[in-house]
């Protein structure tokens, strides 16, 4: 009876926690409900709407903002320009479908960024951007200039809309040598076209694409996940320590009791 006593509280205690942890809701959780909610308003051109749940997404950011973790510079630049962004797409009278879209899409991968600490939602996006490269990688060699300009200007256009978030969460260094290799495809787009070896970069580009979001799917674990694994093994330790403590003492009462007999 004590035994299962001991393992009925050993699982409140290592369930307890998970639960409250799973209940509360991060100052930035919040935000980032919000900007996803000012995105489905946007699809559903519900633009008056998606300006109010922006307006109101800056109001908490000013509330919220201290109790969350310190933000650095950059990050409070980068949501800042990207809000603003995502208001003038909500209140612009004329602007195209598609280009509200990007904006509010922008916005709500930042706020993603800054408040994940695994693979944000902008590498979701790996599928669509290499898709469109790859054809534009494969117009180019076939000499089809049309079909070029039209996939890459695409992969600019889907490059720009995640190009914030990465700046949140890949090294400075390593953007700055894949806007390299863009800035000068796209300047050199001619050159390109008629030159075997300056499609060469193109294939350089296709590797720096693609060590880019390798690099992010090799992030450490959550670490609300390495409490659980850590409070589980010292649940399982506890509980095989008690164990075999009952066997040993359980042990030490029969050989007694043996004893005792032969005595007897």
């Amino acid at each position: 009876m004590k035994f299962k006593c001991f393992l009925f509280f050993a699982m409140v205690l290592l369930l307890a926690p998970i639960s409250v942890h799973a209940e509360q809701t991060s100052p930035m959780e919040q935000l980032d409900d919000i900007s996803d909610e000012a995105l489905q308003m946007v699809k559903f051109h519900r633009y008056d709407d998606a300006k109010k749940l922006l307006n109101y997404f800056s109001d908490q950011f000013t509330s919220l903002k201290n109790k969350q973790q310190p933000l650095t510079v950059d990050e409070l630049r980068i949501i800042n320009t990207s809000h603003d962004e995502a208001l003038e797409a909500a209140a612009s009278p004329d602007m195209r479908y598609e280009e509200r879209i990007n904006k509010l899409t922008t916005f709500r991968l930042v706020i993603d960024a800054i408040g994940t600490s695994n693979r944000p939602l902008w590498t979701e996006m790996e599928g669509q951007i290499m898709t469109v490269f790859h054809q534009a990688k494969e117009a180019a060699h076939k000499g089809d200039s049309a079909d070029f300009h039209y996939n890459f200007n695409n992969f600019l256009s889907l490059y720009n809309v995640i190009y914030p978030s990465m700046k949140v969460d890949v090294n400075a260094e390593n953007i700055q040598k894949i806007d390299a290799r863009i800035h000068f495809i796209d300047e050199y787009r001619s050159q390109i076209m008629s030159d075997s070896k300056s499609q060469k970069e193109l294939d350089v580009l296709d590797s720096d694409l693609k060590n880019l979001f390798e690099n992010m799917d090799e992030d450490e674990a959550d670490p609300s996940l390495w409490w659980v694994i850590i409070s589980t093994g010292s649940i399982i330790i506890a509980t095989l320590s008690y164990v075999g403590w009952r066997k040993y003492n359980g042990d030490k009462e029969m050989k007694k009791g043996r004893s005792r007999d032969r005595k007897n």
